[in-house]
């Protein structure tokens, strides 16, 4: 865990000096999270240092116990109500914040860390480095079923391939690329053309 908890602070002091050198207008470019800026994807991975648990599960049941709909409303109004610098200020200030999704222990806040900070790398050309000791444990947690029930990614005939560290899932027709660009396939993003290779890449 020790581990674990070092990776995710490093994955927060390398996003919090990304943003702080990120010029305001690029918070307002599109990410990978469908419908979300740079603004919004950053108030979402803050929500859970900035509120309090009461709060939470106030906002939980005004979104009638829906989780994907008390996260866009609040990513949408906390974006409006934070400046860049306040949401900068925000990852900066908690790197060693113990926050754990719900069931997913300390790896599932390394690997939502990991997918959010991509989310926002992959469409803005930005220079993110991922650990290769970090994206084998977010990898190695992750599985076909959880990214079908998740996200719905099918994985049935198809075997996924880093090319830069020796990592598969999957079998069937290869679909080969970074292993960043594989986990972000598992989560249900739409890559940017080029990105992944082989048959299964029409599929």
């Amino acid at each position: 865990m020790d581990e674990i908890r070092a990776a995710i602070a490093a994955q927060r002091r390398q996003l919090a000096d990304t943003l702080a050198a990120l010029p305001e207008p690029r918070w307002d470019e599109a990410t990978l999270c469908a419908g979300w800026r740079v603004r919004e994807v950053i108030a979402h991975v803050t929500m859970a240092f900035r509120y309090s648990p009461a709060q939470f599960f106030w906002h939980f049941a005004l979104a009638r116990g829906n989780f994907n709909r008390l996260a866009d409303r609040r990513a949408k109004a906390d974006a409006a109500a934070l400046t860049a610098a306040e949401l900068t200020a925000s990852v900066r200030d908690n790197v060693n914040h113990p926050w754990k999704p719900p069931g997913g222990g300390y790896g599932g806040a390394l690997t939502h860390d990991t997918v959010h900070a991509l989310d926002i790398a992959v469409p803005l050309g930005l220079d993110w480095h991922v650990p290769e000791s970090t994206l084998r444990t977010v990898l190695d947690g992750w599985s076909a079923e959880r990214g079908r029930k998740v996200f719905g990614v099918d994985l049935t005939g198809i075997r996924l391939c880093a090319d830069d560290l020796d990592w598969t899932l999957g079998d069937g027709e290869p679909l080969s690329g970074h292993g960043t660009d594989l986990l972000l396939y598992l989560c249900g993003r739409t890559l940017p053309p080029g990105r992944l290779r082989g048959p299964a890449v029409s599929r």
